[in-house]
């Protein structure tokens, strides 16, 4: 059995480490057994020997920490290493021949699609930042789990990264550390690398704990294909996270909601104007003839007038005329031509 310096130190560390402890436990032994006697002459011998007990565990048992502290370097000192044992590691350099790959770099070329790169907030979205607090940089976030539910700590039942239709409300669940209070942070979600929706606020939990994104589409508008969520603070990207939907989404079937019209209201029929009523247009009172005659008076009958109308109330006019006429007899006239 070939035993390395290394290894014999151990076990001579504890050989002597378990030594000490026998002795001492013999020493206590001493000490009890003395304790129980009465005699003072075997008394005083016992505890002596309890005594020296105790003196040659503390000995072996110092030693056996100076041999693990001191003996193997000093042991170096006089017995150099054999180069054999440290010339194993020049095995393991046969991976240095096969270092081949570093030649066959290409694959980084095709690393173009830069599916792995650093997301980039949208210029677009970091213009209506509105906070004034400088992000934490050492703040980090955990990956997100992704479920349709969360309990009240935050945490995800049944998390999983493939989900079937339908679906309503996604929660991409995740912890946190070394968050700034009211610095700017923003959830972007993406479904098959097009942007649908974002979020971004100023930071309103504590520094550290458990925190959510969540995603709230209308069930036609959950199409098949691979979603992702990225969480920025400030500018700088902290976590992405992606799920995969499969199934086609229902179709949205329109409700008919019926709107009560109001019925046509009445249109109030205008009242017959009563029809105004034929005012009583005098007729023309046939004139008296004036008779002349001999008295200076001449009296005329009254002469009474009923209208013929019967649809207009009747009235009755009296007029008497009185007529006076004077005679003055004129000179007979006389040619005064002469021829």
């Amino acid at each position: 059995m070939n035993l390395d310096i290394e290894t014999t130190v151990r076990v001579l560390f504890l050989i002597l480490l378990f030594a000490g402890g026998g002795i001492l436990f013999s020493a206590i032994r001493a000490f009890r057994e003395a304790n129980r006697l009465r005699f003072f002459l075997k008394k005083r011998e016992i505890l002596s020997r309890a005594w020296r007990l105790i003196f040659f565990a503390v000995i072996t048992i110092s030693g056996a920490f100076l041999i693990n502290r001191f003996a193997e370097p000093v042991t170096y000192q006089v017995f150099e290493p054999s180069p054999t044992v440290t010339l194993t590691p020049t095995i393991t350099q046969t991976y240095t021949v096969t270092l081949s790959p570093t030649a066959s770099l290409t694959p980084t070329e095709t690393i173009t699609p830069e599916f792995t790169s650093t997301p980039i907030m949208p210029v677009v979205i970091s213009e209506d930042f509105t906070s004034i607090v400088t992000p934490n940089p050492e703040a980090r976030f955990s990956p997100i789990e992704f479920a349709r539910r969360l309990n009240g700590n935050f945490q995800p039942i049944n998390p999983s990264d493939r989900f079937d239709q339908p679906n309503a409300t996604m929660f991409g669940s995740f912890s946190y550390e070394n968050m700034s209070v009211g610095a700017q942070w923003t959830a972007l979600w993406f479904r098959d690398g097009e942007l649908l929706t974002y979020e971004t606020i100023e930071w309103n939990g504590a520094s550290g704990g458990y925190g959510y994104a969540d995603l709230t589409l209308p069930a036609e508008e959950w199409g098949p294909g691979i979603y992702e969520v990225q969480i920025f603070v400030g500018e700088i990207w902290e976590t992405s996270g992606s799920f995969e939907v499969f199934g086609e989404p229902p179709t949205a079937t329109p409700t008919l909601t019926s709107t009560a019209s109001p019925l046509p209201t009445e249109t109030p029929v205008p009242t017959e104007t009563p029809l105004s009523t034929n005012t009583a247009v005098p007729t023309e009172t046939a004139r008296p003839t004036l008779t002349p005659t001999l008295t200076n008076t001449a009296e005329i009958n009254t002469a009474t007038l009923a209208p013929t109308s019967t649809d207009i109330p009747t009235s009755t006019a009296t007029i008497t005329l009185t007529a006076t006429i004077t005679l003055t007899p004129q000179p007979t006239r006389r040619s005064t031509f002469f021829r």
